[in-house]
């Protein structure tokens, strides 16, 4: 029986079969939800750090299957809102759901109260992450580096993991790459091993955060078309910080501009990009534009 393509998350998962399921069919450990909820929704959230409140009473929805680019200055909150969602940082206050279920607290009879970490797990296979500067494992080989998690955290095994990541390393044109350790690669080359591997897990939900800024310009398009060939040919939910503005207008179908922890705008990019209302984000884009 042939496997689903690596770019492409199984549909179909049952309890005497979840310990082998993908990311995307964790969610059957779940109570189901109607399909009408949000993949991603901050309710009243606020984060601080010290005294320096970067989000507050934030409120905003990405719909099942949309792509969403935050932009902002540098120190609007967009990164933070990112690793709120992959649980590297947790809320103060307020309540962030997946697929209408809460991620690390949950509201009960008017108290905040956190979750188990077992939940809190279960809901991090569902959302993959690519960073900046790459993360991947200095000591491993690029496929050690593509197998460890899909054998580790979603039970697969070893043979079925190889040959998903191989397929994944001709996805972003690297089957050459696959015995070599990262300190051989170049920056271009690290960061397309990154994205093979946020999508070795399948994920349900991509956060991308500016995934080019540490790249020579030189490269930033190649990693950008793999991006665009994710979007293109997946229904995978899509987060993403960039300052890359011609990719957040390919890619996007909604676009919020953020400012002091907030949304002051957000529309689909065709109205952001050519003609927004708020008169910070027109001067957000001239500087960036014209940078």
């Amino acid at each position: 029986m042939s496997r689903p393509s690596p770019w492409r998350a199984s549909s179909s998962c049952s309890p005497a079969t979840r310990p082998h399921c993908s990311s995307a069919d964790w969610r059957s450990a779940l109570p189901s939800q109607p399909d009408a909820q949000p993949a991603i929704r901050f309710d009243k959230v606020e984060k601080r750090f010290g005294d320096n409140v970067v989000l507050h009473d934030l409120d905003f929805t990405v719909t099942k299957g949309d792509r969403v680019t935050l932009i902002g200055p540098s120190g609007s909150g967009k990164t933070t809102i990112l690793r709120l969602v992959m649980t590297l940082e947790e809320a103060n206050e307020g309540f962030i759901y997946i697929d209408g279920q809460p991620l690390t607290h949950e509201d009960r009879d008017g108290k905040r109260v956190e979750l188990r970490e077992k939940h809190k797990n279960i809901m991090r296979k569902r959302i993959g992450m690519v960073f900046q500067h790459f993360n991947l494992f200095p000591n491993m080989t690029v496929m050690q580096n593509l197998i460890e998690a899909p054998v580790h955290v979603l039970g697969k095994s070893k043979a079925e993991a190889i040959a998903t990541g191989r397929e994944l390393l001709e996805k972003v044109g690297l089957t050459d790459k696959e015995n070599a350790h990262p300190s051989e690669l170049s920056g271009g080359q690290q960061q397309r091993v990154a994205i093979a591997r946020a999508m070795a897990m399948e994920p349900d939900i991509l956060l991308l955060d500016e995934v080019t800024s540490a790249l020579d310009p030189e490269i930033v398009g190649e990693v950008l078309n793999i991006l665009r060939e994710v979007a293109r040919t997946t229904d995978i939910t899509m987060l993403i910080v960039t300052h890359e503005m011609q990719f957040a207008r390919d890619v996007s179908n909604r676009v919020l501009m953020f400012d002091g922890g907030k949304v002051v705008e957000e529309g689909d990019p065709e109205t952001i990009f050519t003609a927004p209302t708020q008169q910070r984000t027109r001067d957000f884009l001239s500087a960036v534009l014209n940078a």
